[in-house]
């Protein structure tokens, strides 16, 4: 077995996002993004109640890439202009395909907000190859119960499958293109071998804890929370000093010419401003604030 070798290592800084402060690994001056990831947030963790609530976004479109919310804590509300409606709780997975384009509402729960609590939860986007980006959108919800699950030998690390597979076992998200998907809880102390693909670009993000990776690199909350790998090897080695939660991302890149404007991630600029004219004219849908 192989070890990959390192081509970045980044920090995750607080950013403000309107009224949100939320930390952003990418994209950062040095990293624009990892393809087929264009760009990943760590929202949290916020203390929700009825005098602080920040994170209540209302109706907004999407067009041309997945935007993926992984809840790590708390408890959320989903609304689509597809006719979705579900409410995503810790653990669960929600995989929005944009495509053409949706337009989607999301945010905490009335009642959680009424009985307060903590919400933390990791918002990726995963962009779509051009021929996709025009395709029917669609939504998926998988309760955290419904993953499959690795565990390590020394049993202090479990791994949760959420898309592509884990040495044969599979994520139970249906991907557009090849994706590998793992959230890594472990407990100090504790070891996981993550077999890579060569053929993808694969990232890690420290979300909380303290590890090293491949017998040399650490990677701490505050200091150094991303790495990216060159496509070199056939796995990594990742070792807790403390408790700790990863998010191992992994896809095959599709070297296409990436332009976005705020909600939409398309080829052109001309796409673009057929996006923006799309949904002024709502011809991606309707939902109700």
């Amino acid at each position: 077995m192989k070890l990959n070798t390192i081509k970045h290592l980044g920090r995750s800084d607080l950013v403000n996002m309107g009224p949100i402060r939320l930390r952003q690994p990418i994209p950062t001056q040095a990293i624009e993004n990892i393809d087929p990831f264009v760009l990943l947030h760590h929202y949290g963790p916020y203390a929700i109640n009825n005098l602080n609530n920040p994170f209540d976004l209302g109706p907004h479109p999407h067009r041309g890439f997945e935007p993926i919310t992984f809840l790590i804590q708390g408890e959320q509300l989903h609304r689509d202009s597809l006719g979705n409606e579900s409410i995503v709780k810790s653990g669960d997975v929600q995989w929005t395909t944009s495509g053409r384009g949706i337009i989607h509402a999301e945010g905490p729960t009335k009642e959680f907000v009424e009985k307060g609590g903590t919400l933390e939860g990791i918002q990726l986007w995963l962009n779509l190859p051009a021929e996709k980006k025009m395709m029917q959108p669609k939504y998926q919800h998988v309760a955290a119960k419904d993953f499959k699950v690795v565990t390590s030998e020394d049993t202090k690390v479990i791994v949760q499958v959420i898309a592509g597979d884990f040495n044969g076992v599979e994520g139970r998200i249906t991907t557009q293109t090849p994706v590998n998907t793992y959230m890594i809880d472990m407990e100090a102390e504790g070891t996981i071998n993550i077999p890579m693909d060569n053929l993808h670009q694969s990232m890690l993000y420290l979300l909380n804890g303290d590890v090293l990776v491949n017998n040399e690199i650490q990677l701490m909350k505050g200091e150094d929370q991303l790495i990216e790998f060159n496509n070199d090897g056939n796995e990594i080695v990742i070792t807790s000093k403390s408790k700790s939660k990863l998010l191992f991302l992994s896809g095959t890149p599709l070297n296409e010419k990436v332009a976005n404007y705020g909600p939409y991630v398309m080829n052109t600029q001309t796409e673009l401003l057929e996006a923006m004219r799309d949904y002024q004219q709502g011809k991606m849908g309707f939902l109700p604030a």
